[in-house]
C-alpha cells in the first residue's frame, strides 16, 4: 500500500511519482516512443533550424567563468576596473587638434624656421664623415632617418596629448572587431563537445558517435545533453554500470534514460535557461555606479549553487516576486529534474501563476475535488516521535517563544502522546477528525483507545495517555491550541483530504529522492489560517525529508510563493541546515512585518540570497542595509587652482592646452581618504528601485560572495 510517496489512487489516471532518471536494465527493445523521439523544440535562445546547427550554435556557445549571478552563455568578461570614460566630441576634437599642432611643429621644422638647433644631437653623435660624405644614399639614408626620427618623437608626444590611442580603441579595428558579429567556426574535434569526448576517453565510442549523430541531425536538445551528462556521472560513481549506458544510448538515443514521466522538454518556457551551467536568466545588471563595473550591463542568472544556500526575496504585492522569481526559478528547476539533476516542490496560491499542470508530476490541489493526489499529514513517516514534532511545527510553530524553553517542544510531546497509542493500535496515524477528538480530550475516543491497547497487548502505552489525561486538567496544557489549530483543518472543503486509511493517494515529500516536480496549491481564499498551516507543514517536512537523504547528489529545492506567517524558529534553524544538505528554499514575503522581529535578524543571516524588490518601506529596508553592511571607500577631495601664465610662451602654450583638451590648465590638490558607508541604505532601498527592479546579493555554496546587485527584471525573457 505504501509507495514511497504514493498510495492507492484516488483516480486512475494520474501517473505515479517518478523514480530516479537512468539507464534501464532490463535490456529489452525500446518503447515505440522512445524509439520514434519527436523532433526538438528550439534551444533556448536559438530558432529552430531541422538540421541541428541551432543546437550545435548553443552547446558550443562560450561560457567563461564569471563571478557569482553572471549569466555566463556568451558572456564577455569586462575589465576588474572602469577606464575613464571621454566624451566623444571633446575625444575627437582633441585628436584633430593635436594633429594639427604636430603637423604645424613639424613644418616649421622642416623650413627652418625655428633654427638649426633640433639637429644639434646628430652633430653630437656622429662623426663628421658621416654628415659631409660624397656618398648621396649614405647621406640620404642619414637625414632621412634622423628626420623620421623626429617626426616620430612629434607623433608620440602630440598622440599622447591627444589621446590617439584611446580613439583608436573606441573607433578603430578593435571596435569594429567588438561590434562586428563573429563568425562562429566549427571548433577542433579535440575540443568540441558535440562529440562527447568524456565518453570516448572512456571507450563509449558507439555511444559517442550515436549522441554526436543526433545532435547534427537536428535530434537532441539540451535537456537530453543535460540528462546523458547526469546518467554518465552515475556510471563513474556505480550507480550504473558502462554496458547498461551504453546499450541504453544505442537503443534510444538522444532519448536515452528518460525521466520515468517520458517527457524531454516543458510545455512552454518563459525564461532564457543554460542547462550546461544550470542557470536561468532573470534580468540584466544595470549600468549603475553603485554596481561593481565588471557586473553592469551582463545578464543576472541564478542556479543550483546559490540557491543552495537559500533566498529571501521582499517586496510589496504587484513588485513582481512571482512572475519575475518564482516563475522561473520554478521552470527552471523543473527542467533540472527531467535531467535527473534535481526535485522541486513548488508552493502557492491556487491560481497563482506557478506554471501549467503539464509542467508537473505531481498536482496537489488542497480543497480541490478534483484533485488526483492528497498530501501525507505525517509526511511519509512511521516514527510517532518524528510525525508528531513534524505536526507541532505545522499547528503552532508560529506561537512558539522564539527563545529556549517555548511551547514548541511540549506541543510535540503532547501529539506524541496520542500519535504513538493510535499507531500501535491501528497500525497507522490517526485522521484529522480522529487527532481532533483526541485532542479535545473526548471521553468516548480515549476510553476507545485505552481498551484497544489493552486488548492488543500494549499496556506499556497506557502510561502515555496517563500522563495526557493529567495534563488535561492544567490550565496551561497546549492540547486545546493544538485542537483549535487542527480544527483549522476539520472543515468540509477537506473532507476528502489527509486521510489515513490507505482510500486516497497522498503524496509524501519522502519521495525528495527522486527528480520528481511537485506543485502544491494552498487554497488561500477562504480558508487563509489553513493555508499557513499546510505551508509550514510542507517546509517541515522537506527540511526533515532533505537532511536525511543518504543520496545528496540530487539537488532539492522548495519555492515558497509567499511565506507570510511560515518562519519560526525551528524553520530558520533547519534552512540553516539544508546547505551542507544539497537543498535549499526560495521564500518570497511582502514585508518582513510578517516575520516576527526576534527571526528577522537570523531569517537574513540563514539565507546566503537576499533581494529587495522595488517598493520595500524604510523600515525592511532598514534590516537589509544591516545585513548588507558597510564597505570602505576612497573619498577624494578635488580642489583645482587655474595656472596664470606669465610670460607669452606659457600663455600661448595655455592657449595651445586649453584648445586641445577643452579644459582650462589647473592645479589639481587631491586629497584622498577611506570613508566607510553603507553598501544601500535604507533611504535609497525604499526611493531608490525603479519599478521592476531588485536589489539582490548573492552566495554560493562555496562561499563566494557577490555584493548587493542593482538589477533590471523587465524586458521578459532575453538572450
Amino acid at each position: 500500500m505504501d509507495s514511497d510517496g504514493t498510495r492507492d489512487a484516488r483516480g486512475t489516471q494520474a501517473n505515479p511519482v517518478p523514480r530516479p532518471a537512468g539507464p534501464q536494465d532490463t535490456g529489452g527493445t525500446p518503447t515505440e516512443a522512445a524509439a520514434v523521439p519527436p523532433r526538438p523544440t528550439a534551444p533556448p535562445a536559438v530558432p529552430p533550424l531541422p538540421d541541428g546547427s541551432a543546437f550545435l550554435s548553443w552547446l558550443r556557445a562560450p561560457r567563461p567563468e564569471a563571478a557569482p549571478g553572471v549569466w555566463r552563455f556568451r558572456y564577455k568578461p569586462r575589465p576588474e576596473q572602469e577606464p575613464e570614460r571621454i566624451p566623444a566630441r571633446q575625444l575627437l576634437s582633441g585628436a584633430l587638434i593635436a594633429f594639427l599642432v604636430g603637423w604645424l611643429v613639424w613644418s616649421l621644422l622642416w623650413n627652418g624656421y625655428l633654427g638649426g638647433w633640433w639637429v644639434v644631437p646628430l652633430d653630437l653623435f656622429t662623426p663628421d664623415s658621416w654628415r659631409h660624405s660624397d656618398n648621396a644614399v649614405g647621406n640620404a639614408f642619414l637625414w632621412y632617418g634622423y628626420y623620421s626620427l623626429i617626426a616620430l618623437a612629434i607623433m608620440l608626444v602630440v598622440g599622447r596629448l591627444g589621446r590617439w590611442g584611446e580613439v583608436w580603441r573606441r573607433y578603430g579595428p578593435p571596435a569594429w572587431a567588438q561590434a562586428a558579429p563573429a563568425a562562429e567556426r566549427p571548433p577542433a574535434p579535440e575540443q568540441d563537445p558535440a562529440e562527447f569526448l568524456y565518453l570516448r576517453q572512456a571507450g563509449a565510442a558507439e555511444a559517442a558517435d550515436r549522441l554526436a549523430a543526433e545532435a547534427r541531425t537536428g535530434l537532441m536538445r539540451d535537456v537530453d545533453h543535460a540528462r546523458i551528462a547526469r546518467a554518465w556521472q552515475g556510471v563513474r560513481s556505480g550507480r550504473h554500470s558502462m554496458a547498461t549506458f551504453t546499450s541504453a544510448v544505442l537503443s534510444d538515443g538522444a532519448a536515452a534514460c528518460l525521466h520515468p514521466s517520458g517527457e524531454r522538454d516543458l510545455p512552454a518556457r518563459h525564461a532564457p535557461h543554460d542547462l550546461v551551467t544550470g542557470q536561468v536568466r532573470l534580468g540584466t545588471t544595470v549600468d549603475d555606479p553603485r554596481n561593481p563595473y565588471h557586473y553592469r550591463g551582463a545578464g543576472l542568472a541564478l542556479g543550483p549553487e546559490l540557491l543552495g544556500t537559500s533566498l529571501l526575496a521582499v517586496g510589496p504585492a504587484g513588485s513582481g516576486k512571482t512572475g519575475a522569481l518564482v516563475r522561473p526559478l520554478a521552470e527552471s528547476l523543473c527542467l533540472h529534474a527531467l535531467a535527473g539533476r534535481a526535485s522541486v516542490v513548488v508552493v502557492g496560491a491556487a491560481g497563482a501563476g506557478l506554471g501549467p499542470a503539464d509542467s508537473y508530476d505531481v498536482v496537489v490541489r488542497i480543497a480541490h475535488p478534483e484533485s488526483v493526489y492528497d498530501l501525507d499529514l505525517y509526511g511519509g513517516t512511521t516514527d510517532p516521535d518524528e510525525a508528531a514534532a513534524i505536526l507541532a511545527e505545522a499547528l503552532v510553530g508560529d506561537l512558539a517563544d522564539p527563545h529556549p524553553g517555548s511551547d514548541s517542544r511540549r506541543s510535540t510531546t503532547v501529539l506524541a502522546q496520542l500519535l504513538g497509542p493510535f499507531k500501535a493500535v491501528h497500525g497507522r496515524f490517526p485522521s484529522v477528525p480522529e487527532l481532533r477528538q483526541l485532542l479535545d480530550g473526548a471521553a468516548g475516543p480515549l476510553a476507545a483507545l485505552r481498551k484497544a491497547l489493552t486488548a492488543t497487548g500494549h499496556e506499556s502505552l497506557l502510561r502515555e495517555l496517563d500522563a495526557r489525561e493529567r495534563q488535561m486538567g492544567h490550565p496551561g496544557d497546549v492540547g486545546a491550541v493544538l485542537a483549535d489549530r487542527i480544527a483549522l483543518l476539520d472543515r468540509p472543503a477537506f473532507a476528502g483530504f489527509f486521510d489515513t486509511s490507505g482510500q486516497s493517494r497522498p503524496f509524501s515529500l519522502k519521495a525528495l529522492d527522486h527528480p520528481v516536480r511537485v506543485r502544491i496549491d494552498l487554497p488561500e481564499r477562504g480558508h487563509a489560517d489553513a493555508s499557513r498551516i499546510l505551508a509550514r507543514l510542507v517546509l517541515a517536512q522537506f527540511t526533515a525529508s532533505v537532511t536525511v537523504r543518504d543520496d545528496r547528489s540530487l539537488f532539492a529545492c522548495l519555492l515558497l510563493d509567499d511565506a507570510t506567517g511560515v518562519v519560526t524558529p525551528e524553520a530558520v534553524r533547519a534552512v540553516q541546515r539544508l546547505r551542507s544538505a544539497n537543498g535549499g528554499v526560495a521564500l518570497t514575503l511582502r514585508t518582513l512585518d510578517d516575520v516576527p522581529r526576534p527571526l528577522r535578524g537570523p531569517l537574513l543571516g540563514a539565507t546566503g540570497c537576499r533581494m529587495a524588490f522595488s517598493g520595500l518601506t524604510p523600515w525592511d529596508g532598514q534590516d537589509f542595509a544591516e545585513v548588507w553592511g558597510k564597505e570602505w571607500t576612497e573619498a577624494r577631495d578635488v580642489t583645482d587652482r587655474q595656472i596664470i601664465a606669465e610670460t607669452p610662451a606659457g600663455k600661448a602654450f595655455t592657449v595651445v592646452r586649453r584648445v586641445i583638451t577643452g579644459k582650462a590648465p589647473t592645479a589639481r590638490a587631491v586629497t584622498v581618504r577611506q570613508v566607510e558607508r553603507e553598501r544601500w541604505s535604507a533611504s535609497e532601498l525604499a526611493h531608490g528601485v525603479p519599478a521592476g527592479h531588485a536589489v539582490l546579493s548573492l552566495t554560493t555554496v562555496k562561499g563566494e560572495h557577490a555584493p548587493p546587485l542593482l538589477v533590471d527584471l523587465r524586458g521578459g525573457p532575453r538572450v
